[in-house]
């Protein structure tokens, strides 16, 4: 029987499920999973996730301020989902970095220790847990000296080649270029309508693959924020894609053949020349990119303001 798109996919590149949603996660067996706050959010909306909720507010509830106890128990929510997930998937889950950090080094790795450190009281090895930064300067020097002590980093809210370069050299175990929301900006200021290889998401994620490939980085590239699936088939042969339900079952049901796109060998060949990215350079070459610049803002502002609405619907309830 042939097989459907995505298991032709899973034949040369890494599914990963990009949902809170256990269902979903058992339906497509991804080897990975990533979550953020805007999935946990939906998800403990559901009323078979509400107790991982009352747990988390259970077991972190007190006297005092309740902002503070809900910043609490919004973490130890995300160890919660992260350790469901991790009894279903063989391999590595995405656990987020409160978005207000994102301009913070030191508050950026203390937060990474104290969500490891939950992981590993709940007997969750390091090696399977992703902490997702964003990929500001200070999100790239925080992924440094993380992956310096083996905690690795999924580097998130990626729009340029400059930001890749970065946490490729800081050593980043990942990235997550977000080829959805480039294709939103690309719309909403030419007007255009974009498919196939001509996506600016797909293209500015083929970029990166290429440049990473020719200069023998060992960061993963993991595409995410897919509008549709034919961003996906233009990205087949990445290292991972997180993809979300929608689009797996998209997959599943079309048996067309999926040629690989994305081969390392090619890209060795590619003619992109090589970037000098010190932090006077980051942040030129990201600010003198409209997209990415107004990408990155506008992504930091959203994830804060799911954290924030977590926080809203928990304080009542202490």
């Amino acid at each position: 029987m042939a097989k459907n798109q995505l298991e032709q996919l899973k034949d040369y590149t890494v599914v990963v499920a990009d949902t809170g949603d256990f269902g979903s996660i058992k339906a497509y067996a991804p080897r990975d999973a990533t979550t953020n706050p805007t999935l946990i959010y939906k998800a403990v909306q559901m009323d078979e996730y509400k107790h991982l909720l009352d747990k988390a507010i259970a077991d972190n509830k007190g006297s005092g301020d309740k902002s503070a106890q809900a910043k609490a128990i919004i973490d130890h929510l995300l160890i919660l989902f992260g350790k469901e997930i991790l009894n279903i998937i063989p391999g590595r889950v995405s656990t987020e970095v409160d978005a207000h950090l994102s301009y913070d080094v030191k508050g950026s790795i203390e937060k990474a220790h104290y969500l490891i450190g939950l992981y590993e009281k709940n007997g969750i090895e390091r090696e399977r847990i992703l902490i997702k930064l964003a990929s500001t300067w200070e999100g790239v020097l925080a992924a440094k000296e993380l992956q310096k002590e083996g905690i690795n980093c999924n580097m998130t809210l990626m729009f340029s080649l400059a930001q890749a370069v970065a946490c490729a050299e800081a050593g980043a175990k990942l990235i997550s270029p977000f080829v959805g929301r480039i294709l939103d900006w690309y719309k909403a200021n030419t007007g255009k309508d974009y498919s196939g290889a001509e996506d600016p998401g797909v293209q500015s994620v083929k970029k990166i693959y290429e440049y990473y490939k020719k200069f023998g980085h060992d960061t993963e590239i993991m595409g995410a924020s897919f509008r549709n699936i034919g961003e996906i088939q233009e990205l087949a042969g990445c290292d991972l894609l997180t993809i979300s339900p929608n689009l797996l079952e998209e997959l599943k049901k079309n048996n067309d053949p999926l040629p690989r796109k994305l081969d390392p060998k090619a890209a060795v060949n590619s003619k992109i020349e090589k970037l000098t990215v010190d932090e006077k350079a980051f942040r030129w070459l990201v600010n003198d990119e409209a997209m990415a610049i107004e990408k990155l803002a506008d992504g930091i502002r959203r994830f804060a303001a799911d954290i924030d609405q977590l926080e809203a619907s928990i304080v009542p309830r202490l």
